[in-house]
């Protein structure tokens, strides 16, 4: 996990180095888009990497003939997701606090946003995985894919800098609703923003799921 934290990390330090008496928003963006940065890596490239491998090793034929239930192998890849994903995830929340000696608006409903938003990314990086049609074409994808989430979607940049296309375009990935949802309660606590922010991941929490689970075959009951 200390590994899949080097790239946002490096980039954390870039910003750090390069831009000069930066504003409190930009100070925040950068945090928390480097925080959004480290789940794109652990929950969507290196978890969808490692189920595409698997799929295509034979090893989920092997699982079927366990005797677990589909939703069980799907809720156990999704919680592996998760825990392989938090310790990233906090680990650049410190360090960019203390680089920029930041003050936290804690507002508890920060606990259930953070659930969610890593919810909704380890969601969508199982999708992949599961949906996979070669570990090839994934390894290609997939750091295309973490490139353009990163770094052309309002994650580290405002979304009235990105050209229209890409704005919308971003509208389809939840990473642009966990890094608009995070700053916004981290600055302004429970809004009507980070509401709507929280039920859209809601949503695609629950569309990955029904995805993997009609995407995946398994054994007939």
């Amino acid at each position: 996990m200390i590994l899949a934290s080097l790239f946002p990390l490096t980039t954390l330090m870039l910003l750090h180095f390069f831009v000069e008496n930066p504003t409190n928003d930009m100070v925040l963006r950068i945090v928390t888009g480097n925080m959004v940065f480290a789940l794109i890596i652990t929950g969507i490239n290196l978890l969808a990497q490692d189920l595409s491998w698997q799929k295509h090793r034979g090893h989920f034929v092997f699982y079927a003939t366990l005797p677990i239930s589909k939703v069980s192998f799907i809720c156990a890849n999704l919680i592996k997701g998760m825990i392989t994903s938090f310790p990233s995830f906090m680990i650049l929340a410190v360090i960019g606090e203390t680089i920029y000696d930041l003050e936290w608006n804690f507002h508890w409903f920060v606990i259930p946003l953070i659930f969610l938003s890593i919810l909704s990314i380890v969601g969508f990086g199982v999708f992949i995985g599961f949906w996979s049609p070669s570990p090839q074409v994934t390894n290609i994808v997939l750091p295309s894919l973490m490139m353009f989430l990163g770094f052309l979607t309002p994650v580290l940049i405002d979304g009235e800098q990105l050209p229209k296309i890409l704005y919308w375009i971003s509208l389809v990935f939840p990473t642009t609703y966990v890094a608009e949802g995070l700053r916004e309660v981290l600055t302004n606590g429970l809004t009507k923003g980070v509401l709507i922010d929280s039920s859209i991941l809601v949503g695609f929490t629950v569309v990955s799921y029904f995805l993997i689970l009609k995407n995946i075959k398994w054994r007939i009951e």
